[in-house]
């Protein structure tokens, strides 16, 4: 196929992850109008439809599916074969691509990762941050950061974290108030604040093991955000009960400013690992970050 053809291919494949033009022309560096008039010439000499448009939006249309799901991989490893030609350079350079929670993004990445932006000058981190199961593959990220449990059995998985647990927590004036629960099935009388997840749009449900046993309890309360970082805000300011990384709540336990209830349910599992494809041919960059991050 002719190199602009590809290119082509390259835009649509953009817009069709993106699902908006003008987010795509944004990644690509050029105009919206010149993305649409790309994917309108790639669609005649085809002599089909590849997406749908609205004044709001773009999907895929079933032969513009087929098509993205078949070339988006190939692209990837293309740039992949092209991205490790660097690896001939002296020093590591590009751009490495990573999708966290912002637990993980802020107190295991980060620490680890600042150092390397002084160290090689021309790497480039890309850190994302997001609850959901990214596909890693179809939105072309390096590598994600997930807890043990679920990561697919394709991938290549390296712990970065030791084992953690999820506390529940509350201000010692919301337990003056309301006391504290006496087992986890009483929390249903309580004032819960809950987190929305993005990629079902449903409520986290709050875990709990002992021993063989473990479950989940559906909470409810006067509050539901889609940030941890914000349910600890509300937490220490008296607003309800919460379930949290102990690490992101262990300085406010040790001042006394939360209190941690229901702690023989709470049981360690595995904590975060880095994961990426088994397939992945590894560049320079990516071999220093993923020996940066290694769990020691």
């Amino acid at each position: 196929m002719a190199t602009h053809h590809l290119d082509d291919l390259a835009v649509f494949v953009t817009v069709g992850r993106e699902g908006n033009f003008t987010r795509a022309a944004a990644h690509l560096g050029v105009s919206p109008s010149a993305v649409s008039q790309t994917v309108r010439g790639l669609e005649e000499r085809l002599g089909v439809r590849l997406l749908t448009r609205t004044t709001r939006s773009v999907t895929r249309t079933e032969a513009g599916d087929r098509l993205w799901r078949s070339v988006a991989p190939l692209l990837a490893e293309i740039d992949e074969h092209v991205t490790a030609v660097t690896d001939y350079r002296e020093r590591p350079a590009g751009t490495v691509r990573i999708t966290a929670d912002e637990v993980a993004a802020r107190y295991v990445l980060w620490p680890k990762l600042r150092p390397l932006l002084d160290t090689y000058p021309e790497l480039t981190i890309e850190l994302v941050t997001d609850y959901g199961l990214t596909d890693i593959v179809s939105e072309r990220f390096d590598a994600g950061v997930r807890v043990g449990g679920v990561i697919a059995a394709d991938m290549i998985a390296i712990p970065i974290a030791p084992p953690m647990r999820l506390v529940t927590v509350a201000s010692p004036g919301y337990l003056k108030r309301y006391s504290a629960p006496a087992n986890p099935e009483a929390l249903t009388a309580h004032r819960c604040i809950n987190l929305r997840l993005p990629t079902q749009g449903g409520l986290y449900p709050w875990e709990f093991g002992s021993g063989e046993r473990e479950f989940r309890v559906r909470v409810s309360g006067p509050l539901i955000m889609n940030s941890v970082l914000q349910i600890l805000q509300a937490s220490l300011e008296g607003v309800g009960l919460a379930q949290l990384p102990q690490g992101l709540v262990q300085k406010h336990l040790d001042r006394g400013e939360l209190q941690e209830v229901l702690q023989e349910w709470s049981e360690p599992f595995e904590g975060y690992h880095l994961y990426y494809p088994s397939r992945r041919q590894h560049t320079a960059a990516f071999s220093v970050v993923l020996d940066a991050l290694r769990l020691r």
